[in-house]
């Protein structure tokens, strides 16, 4: 079911399905929740499950120039009152783990698990932080051409060819993404905090899953991110879009962990 709330005179479109204890599933840079689609039918036959579209992605309005993830969490929050829900499991892919991990450090009492697909808690560092002022400056003059070459990067070289009707797909998904949203997510994601200290000192079950040729986050630093943090890390074959590259293995391993939330 499709629903449409107002927050801070801005529309946030999101969708609702199933009955049970809730999961939120967190879509990442030029996403929106279309992402999730058959994670969420598979899910909602058990649970209650929220999918929505993140401030300036998909059918969720611009926000401000910068989307911060401790204001986009504040949305999940809000989202939650409304439907009368106290505690929930997280799931956020890249950007979306990020804000779950903003949300799980204001509102830790209502958080049950949380998992981190393709993401970490770790802040930017100075390269990338340049990297994504780089990519803001090179959008503003080329939008289609850099968001094609972004999300297509997303994906192992291998899958980029085998799974290439599919990875077209994502990118006329992602080039609907408005330039102001584009820049908002980035410049809130080049700014947000580490919280590995989310992760060490939480009280609620967690998940790393990260790709073994993931690009964005690179499989050592995960494996070392999991050591400190005491975080199971699983790894799977392919990039960092493993809700394609490894759908099939990534819905049981998601269905595992909610359950034992």
């Amino acid at each position: 079911m499709l629903r449409t709330v107002e927050y801070r005179n801005v529309n946030i479109s999101y969708s609702l399905q199933g009955k049970g204890n809730c999961i939120v599933l967190l879509h990442g840079f030029l996403e929106n929740r279309s992402i999730w689609k058959e994670i969420s039918e598979l899910l909602s036959k058990r649970f209650k499950v929220i999918a929505l579209d993140l401030p300036g992605h998909g059918q969720t309005d611009c926000l401000s120039y910068v989307h911060s993830m401790d204001e986009m969490a504040e949305v999940v929050r809000f989202i939650l009152k409304k439907e009368r829900i106290r505690r929930c499991i997280l799931i956020g892919h890249s950007m979306g783990g990020y804000v779950s991990l903003a949300f799980a450090e204001e509102h830790p009492k209502m958080v049950k698990g949380l998992c981190l697909l393709n993401s970490t808690s770790v802040a930017d560092s100075d390269q990338r932080k340049e990297f994504r002022d780089l990519a803001i400056r090179t959008a503003k003059k080329s939008y289609e051409k850099v968001v094609r070459i972004s999300v297509r990067n997303l994906f192992s070289e291998d899958n980029q060819i085998k799974l290439k009707p599919k990875v077209e797909e994502i990118i006329q998904e992602a080039v609907q993404t408005p330039l102001q949203g584009y820049v908002a997510a980035q410049e809130g994601m080049k700014l947000r905090p580490n919280r590995e200290h989310v992760l060490k000192n939480a009280d609620f079950n967690k998940l790393q899953i990260t790709g073994k040729y993931d690009e964005v986050i690179w499989l050592e630093d995960a494996q070392q991110e999991s050591t400190r943090t005491n975080t199971d890390l699983v790894v799977l074959e392919g990039g960092h879009m493993s809700f394609i590259e490894n759908h099939s293995e990534l819905s049981n391993i998601l269905l595992s962990f909610v359950k034992k939330c």
